[in-house]
């Protein structure tokens, strides 16, 4: 009877050590990634376009966006409510892939009535510290990589609201799609950029510091223009490796799973001997 008891004992610890061990494993997994991350993968093979197989093995980040505070007309009534973000950095290039739904493809400005459909990337000048996110300030100035179907690629630099200039020389690739139609529809554009492109007020792409990146969507259908956007708040590249990324946040589970593991265990051997202690 005390063999069948002690049986008994082993099996539901070890039950309960399985549920237990599952769900804390389970946990990290589902949410391993801190919420403003975006994850880098190496590149494999040339991902400069939207359509490139490769871009099937780089997972995607789905960033959200709202309505840029401005004070231009209707600022407030924006239509783009997020963006698939995908990163990867191989042979010396950066390359980015952002996709949208817009059920229209905006592509000419040509009339005071027309908006063109429209994207941008946001880093800082300096890598090192956050500039403010409403395109930076004039002692912490950004880079912005710009695509628009009427213009195709800018590379710019700004140090706040109204102060936004072109670089001579675009050292930004940029290649687009429009795929779908009706709700189903959307735009993809992947940037490419050489990782150590040089040049003053250039953003250093860094090889162990993380870097701070926005968005900034424009839908012309919408009437959305120049300060009428929806926009991210800052996000990042996790290029450092550092506390905040999942390596780290999986080890600390990990110690979790096994602590709790280990209480689950001590407690069961305590009700047996208990048992045993009352016969």
């Amino acid at each position: 009877m005390a063999d069948r008891d002690h049986r008994r004992t082993v099996l539901a610890a070890a039950a309960v050590t399985l549920l237990v061990t599952l769900s804390a494993v389970a946990a990290p997994m589902a949410s391993a990634r801190p919420a403003h991350e975006i994850p880098v993968s190496p590149a494999t093979g040339d991902l400069g376009e939207p359509t490139a197989d490769g871009w099937d093995d780089v997972p995607a980040a789905t960033v959200a966006l709202a309505s840029a505070p401005s004070s231009v007309p209707n600022a407030d009534q924006t239509s783009v409510e997020r963006v698939h973000v995908q990163a990867a950095r191989g042979d010396g290039r950066l390359y980015l892939r952002l996709q949208w739904q817009d059920a229209t493809r905006d592509v000419s400005a040509d009339d005071p009535r027309e908006f063109a459909d429209s994207v941008a990337v946001q880093f800082p000048v300096n890598a090192s510290s956050r500039p403010p996110i409403a395109m930076g300030g004039p002692d912490n100035r950004v880079n912005v990589w710009y695509w628009s179907p009427p213009t195709g690629t800018e590379e710019l630099l700004a140090g706040g609201a109204g102060s936004t200039t072109s670089f001579p020389e675009s050292s930004v690739n940029a290649s687009a799609v429009h795929r779908g139609s009706g709700a189903n529809a959307t735009w993809t554009v992947v940037y490419t950029r050489e990782l150590d492109a040089a040049g003053e007020n250039r953003t250093t792409v860094p090889e162990t510091r993380d870097l701070d990146v926005a968005f900034a969507v424009w839908n012309g259908s919408n009437g959305e223009r120049s300060g009428q956007k929806a926009v991210s708040e800052w996000h990042y590249f996790p290029f450092s490796g550092g506390p905040e990324g999942p390596p780290y946040q999986a080890l600390l589970w990990s110690v979790a799973g096994v602590a709790i593991v280990g209480v689950v265990a001590v407690t069961a051997f305590g009700v047996h001997r208990a048992r045993g202690g009352m016969r």
